[in-house]
């Protein structure tokens, strides 16, 4: 039974009429092309028309078809992150995000719908052409006024319906209109044909604009729309001659449906335009209502007539409410020309943070309340994000730094909850660099912990140590906040990492004190974590269980259940520093539920590593596979490098408990190369005890081989060679197990060419004097890095004298011991001196 593809499209809001013969077209062009922009007027029905050929091409891309949508994306900047937010990929330290997107598709028979490029055509394309460079089997559907001009792209212009004429009086735009209309509530529309194949003649078969004049038909009679129309459309031929015709066409058509609005109609329509995505009821009357033009009791049906004019769309989940990005535009235009767009966009500011304010203090400030109290506002909060960006804008473009730190203050906890933290780094750094002379001193300490915050997880340490100090040292001039102990948070990572753990000590201490003394749970929780993981480097296990219980504890009284999720896996690790398999098991399980509910998959991915690791040390080795596949996948998806790290690791030890010493150093080779790709250099204790032993099973030339071939092959082709292994512990062909041959296939095969000498020469030979003749084959730049090895210098000091990886270097190293029937580095630094290579 073939899986279900993956998608995030919508489904559609009411029938798909007409296009039978674009949607066949487009289907079979995005399977060969890599590159489909559907370029056209703005109401043409360029979206509308993607997402069915999106839907359509499903069962042709088996890892899924996936809407961007970039109408709401104002700063080329974001088009990364909307993209990576779509996919799940999650930003990871100082890495860029585009590294994780490419991460995340390189392999993958992936179908990308970016929709409304045309005010971003620029980064787009830049975006699109090296996606498309890196990942082969990647693919993109685009829809835009305005083509990329890249290399590759197949530009398809979308044409209007078909029009009615003699022959066809039901051409596609008389259906579409008749549809629409009946779904109105129109009477009788049929009865009066040549009126409506007027109106569709005068619209030029728009989708937009039919849909517009539908929506008016249960008012006016066809007849009477296309007179009007017709009134609009000589209107407008007088202004912008440069202006497409159908562009002309399609702002008139949207004049009118606002001349025909009542007065307080038209009031409501441009002071919707403020809001950046889906609003509700309640907002729209906090920022919309006056008490003088519209009354608060008036927006619910003022509303209402809006929603049945189509100028705006309401969804059924939870009373949702949208505008039509030309609309919101259009509105956005009548609302400066009204001169109310300081007021309006001032006064959104201030709902919205006031609403994110509520979603922080109820979801993260309540000292004691149940989980799903909880998840109601971050809930609450996330669908607040687009009105955040927006509403941040303005603080900044009108130098409201005040009112712009504290929305940012509050919005931190909810994308820290999932661990998406980059749009903060921007929004602090913007906010404060206005002037700040009226804002509190307090408020501007807590900007520069969270800022901070969000540079610790960017790997940015040397900003972020200097911000955390002045943080702590300005919030302690004022009472305690939560604040102030989720800044000594940061500044715990901060320093340890940094190895400033004197320093990071005495803040844990001030951290314990505080929080104890205002009965912070939240606080006093990673208190108690960061005293286990000390505990644990210290080689106190015991401790560092106590420590784990009473965070636990402290988790469970306060309600929150990322501590709660975080408490479960220390202790975890605790549980298995200690030997105590089983209990680490119980630990690890019980996280991942909880996990998956807050969404957040880069710390899935860590759990389900976890437990991979401890099922194969309880040789529980199907366990261990489900688990690690999964990890790799949500590592994948989140574009997290350090996941597919902890994986590599993870499947060594899996394949060293089976008796893979091969596959076991393989795959910690792997993860380091990676490790330091990433620049991560605290690799763990193991890997050295994993190489003493291969090297007293398999020979130090023999491992070092292996480790370069590690080094250098693709972590998935690695991760593939131990996942794929029988349930008996025997590799399996890799042909046989997923179809293709395995990239690691060849680890067991020479790197070299064996030399073509008669096999009796060899016999007659003593070893000196077999590695005399395999001298010969020594290449160039194995004979100068054998001299560079008599200077004593490491893989990465070579490396960096002969400007190549030091994994390049490994190889050469391995080839060499194999070539000369050497086992260590040291007889080869011995061999190059006796020979001159030593440069001396």
């Amino acid at each position: 039974m073939t899986a279900q593809v993956q998608h995030n499209l919508p489904a559609e809001p009411n029938r798909f009429v007409g296009r039978a013969r674009d949607v066949a077209e487009l289907s079979a062009l995005v399977r060969g092309e890599r590159v489909v922009t559907l370029s056209g007027v703005g109401g043409i029905g360029k979206t509308r028309l993607s997402l069915r050929v999106a839907a359509t091409a499903l069962p042709g891309f088996t890892d899924g078809v996936w809407l961007v949508q970039l109408a709401r994306v104002s700063d080329p900047e974001l088009i990364v992150k909307e993209m990576a937010d779509v996919l799940g990929v999650r930003e990871e330290g100082s890495e860029r995000l585009l590294d994780g997107l490419r991460v995340r598709l390189r392999g993958t028979r992936t179908l990308l719908l970016l929709d409304n490029c045309e005010h971003l055509v620029e980064p787009c394309a830049e975006l699109v052409a090296g996606l498309i460079a890196d990942c082969p089997e990647l693919r993109f559907l685009l829809t835009s006024r305005e083509p990329l001009r890249i290399p590759g792209e197949l530009i398809w212009r979308v044409p209007p319906l078909d029009l009615p004429d003699e022959c066809h009086p039901d051409a596609e735009s008389v259906l579409f209109f008749v549809e629409r209309a009946a779904a109105a509530g129109a009477r009788a529309v049929t009865d009066s044909m040549p009126d409506v194949i007027r109106l569709c003649r005068a619209l030029d078969g728009l989708p937009l604009a039919l849909e517009l004049a539908a929506a008016r038909s249960s008012l006016l009679s066809p007849g009477r729309i296309a007179d009007r129309i017709g009134d609009r459309f000589r209107l407008l031929t007088t202004g912008d001659r440069t202006a497409h015709a159908r562009q002309r066409t399609l702002l008139a058509t949207v004049e009118w449906s606002h001349d025909l609005l009542d007065h307080k109609q038209r009031v409501l329509l441009r002071r919707l335009s403020v809001f950046a995505g889906r609003f509700d009821l309640d907002l729209a009357e906090q920022v919309c209502a006056d008490g003088g033009l519209l009354r608060g009791g008036e927006v619910l049906d003022v509303l209402s007539g809006l929603v049945d004019k189509s100028l705006v769309l309401h969804h059924g989940d939870g009373g949702r409410y949208h505008l039509l990005d030309t609309i919101r535009h259009y509105a956005a235009e009548r609302l400066r020309e009204a001169g109310e767009e300081a007021r309006l966009r001032g006064g959104h500011l201030r709902v919205i943070c006031a609403e994110m304010e509520r979603c922080y203090e109820a979801g993260s400030l309540h000292r004691r309340l149940s989980w799903p109290a909880r998840a109601v506002h971050f809930a609450r909060g996330r669908t607040l994000l687009d009105d955040c960006r927006a509403a941040i804008d303005w603080a900044v473009e009108s130098g409201s730094a005040e009112l712009g730190l504290r929305l940012a203050r509050a919005a931190l906890a909810i994308l820290a909850v999932r661990g998406d933290l980059r749009e903060s780094v921007g929004w602090y750094e913007r906010l404060l660099g206005l002037d700040l002379s009226d804002v509190p001193a307090d408020l501007i300490g807590v900007a520069k912990g969270g800022l901070a915050f969000g540079l610790e997880t960017r790997d940015e340490l040397d900003r972020a140590a200097g911000l955390i100090e002045e943080s702590i040292e300005e919030q302690k001039r004022h009472p305690y906040t939560h604040w102030l102990g989720v800044t000594y948070g940061v500044a715990l990572a901060v320093f340890f990492r940094t190895g400033q753990s004197d320093r990071a000590l005495r803040y844990l201490c001030e951290l314990e004190a505080a929080a104890a003394g205002h009965d912070d749970l939240f606080n006093l929780t990673t208190a108690r974590i960061a005293r286990l993981n000390l505990a644990l480097f210290q080689g106190q296990p015991r401790q560092a269980q106590r420590f784990g219980e009473e965070a636990l504890a402290l988790a469970m009284e306060a309600g929150h259940h990322w501590t709660l999720a975080r408490a479960l896996t220390h202790l975890g690790a605790v549980a298995e520093a200690r030997g105590d398999l089983e209990a680490a098991m119980r630990h690890h399980a019980a996280a991942l539920p909880i996990l998956e509910e807050l969404d957040n998959r880069v710390e899935l991915a860590r759990c389900q590593a976890k437990v991979g690791r401890v099922a194969a040390r309880l040789h529980d080795f199907p366990a261990a596979r489900r688990s690690l596949a999964a990890s790799l996948v949500l590592s994948r998806q989140t574009g997290r490098r350090s996941g597919v790290v902890r994986a590599l690791v993870a499947l060594s030890v899996l394949a060293q408990a089976e008796g893979d010493l091969d596959g076991a150093v393989l795959a910690a080779a792997a993860a380091s190369a990676l490790r330091e790709l990433i620049g991560q250099h605290d690799g763990p204790a193991r890997t050295q005890e994993l190489l003493s032993l291969a090297r007293d099973k398999l020979g130090e030339g023999r491992v070092a081989l292996l480790w370069a071939s590690g080094t250098e092959q693709e972590p998935g082709a690695v991760a593939r060679r131990i996942l794929d292994r029988t349930s008996d512990g025997r590799a399996c062909d890799g042909r046989a197990c997923d179809g293709r041959a395995s990239d690691a296939a060849d680890v067991h095969e020479p790197a070299f060419p064996t030399p073509s000498l008669p096999a009796s020469l060899f016999v007659s030979l003593s070893g000196p004097a077999i590695r005399e003749l395999r001298n010969a084959t020594l290449t160039v730049r194995e004979r100068e890095i054998a001299g560079l090895l008599t200077e004593g210098l490491s893989n990465r000091a070579v490396a960096a004298q002969l400007v190549i990886s030091p994994a390049t270097v490994a190889r050469h190293v391995a080839n060499i011991m194999e070539k000369l029937g050497f086992s260590s580095r040291a007889q080869i630094a011995v061999w190059a001196a006796e020979h001159g290579l030593d440069n001396r």
